[in-house]
Parts: C-alpha cells; structure tokens; sequence
C-alpha cells in the first residue's frame, strides 16, 4: 500500500525523517517531498487549509498514495495532558459557517456533510495499543485560526464535540473523501486552548510531544509497510 504521511511543518517532520532514514525525493509547488521506503512519502505542506488541500492533491496525484495520514501537533480543548496522543474518529471544519443561510454549524455545500471520516480507527487504536503505545479516540476540529480565544474554544468543543484543534486535518479529509483515497489523523496535544499560557505551553511542550509522535508514526509504519 502507498502511504502519504502529511505534515504542516518540517519542524513536525524531522524526527521521523531521520528515525527512517529519509530522502528528499523533490520540491513540488513549493513543498518539500521526502522518501522513507518505496511505499511511504512525506510531503510537509506548510500550515493552514489550503496549504493542506494542496498537498493532499499532490500526494494522490503525484504519488498515486492509497492512503493518507495527516500528523502533527494540537491543541486541546479538553484535559488530556500535553503529550497525548490523539486519533482521529472524524473531522470537521469549524471555521466555516454559511448559517445563515440555514446550514448546520461547519456545514460544507460541496459535498453536503459537516463531518468528514476516518477510516479504521478502531483496528489501528488497537493494533498501536497492542504495541504499547497509549491513544485516546476522538474528533479533530480544523480551522484557519490559532486559538486564543476562549469562548470560541469552548464553543468548538460544545458545538462539534472534538477532543482538539489543529489548523490541517479536515481540509485533507476533505480532499481525501473527493477523491476516495482513506483518510487517518494522528495528532499530539501541545497546549490546551482554554489555559492563560497557551503560547508557553506550546513552546515548552512541542519537543517532547513531537518526540511521542515520532515513535507513535515509527510503530505505525513498522505495521502498515509490513
């Protein structure tokens, strides 16, 4: 199977570029493209929506990838501590918002859902945890937006239900579902939206949560490449 691992940042993508043994393979739209087997590329596409849309095209049309797994960090809009590691079940856009017009909270009109899937999620929790590693299930709230507002956090977290934030994953679902490629998320919490130190924790955390999430996506590929 082909495998198309997503990153926002190269910052998110080292560890496991080296833990590998990466190649760059080439630059494509301004996106650096790096090879970590025969069946497995990772394409850093930079931050936010559209940088994600395009870099899911190009991973399905460049490199014909038969799956996609959008990692990186989050913020969380819950307890979990930094470090954990959170799988996706579903995903929704919650900065789009066409209400007035009579549509549901994150509703998008192109494909007439407000939750994007993930696929497998129960067999891969379970084949991750059988390796040892510690997840917790749940939904991935995506948006152009780095929370700092806490009442719009809470609001995400009443209205859609998600466990954390992130500025990529469901704009890659999006793309994912258009094409019928599978989709999968596999996000690390950074910094919680809801704390006074949001910015401090992210940046006295992201080392050592990057740290867990490259041994989380090191396992997983030892299992999906066998």
């Amino acid at each position: 199977m082909q495998i198309g691992i997503l990153y926002a940042m190269k910052k998110e993508a080292e560890g496991l570029l080296r833990l590998r043994g990466a190649t760059e393979a080439e630059w494509m739209a301004g996106m650096p493209c790096f090879r970590l087997s025969r069946s497995t590329v990772v394409c850093v596409g930079g931050v936010g929506k559209v940088n994600a849309a395009m870099a899911a095209q190009l991973l399905i049309d460049r490199f014909r990838v038969e799956r996609i797994v959008n990692a990186g960090c989050a913020g969380a809009l819950c307890d979990l501590p930094a470090g954990a590691l959170v799988l996706g079940t579903e995903c929704v856009q919650h900065d789009v918002d066409t209400t007035l017009a009579g549509d549901a909270p994150g509703f998008v009109s192109t494909v007439e859902r407000v939750s994007f899937p993930c696929v497998e999620t129960l067999e891969t929790m379970t084949l991750l945890m059988n390796m040892g590693l510690s997840l917790t299930p749940g939904s991935v709230a995506t948006g152009d937006w780095f929370g700092r507002d806490y009442a719009r956090a809470q609001s995400i977290r009443e209205v859609y239900g998600a466990l954390v934030c992130d500025m990529e994953a469901c704009a890659a679902a999006q793309v994912c579902l258009r094409n019928g490629v599978p989709f999968q998320t596999l996000k690390v919490v950074t910094d919680h939206l809801f704390a006074p130190a949001q910015e401090q924790e992210y940046q006295d955390n992201f080392l050592a949560a990057m740290k867990r999430l490259d041994e989380a996506m090191d396992v997983y590929l030892d299992l999906m490449e066998e």
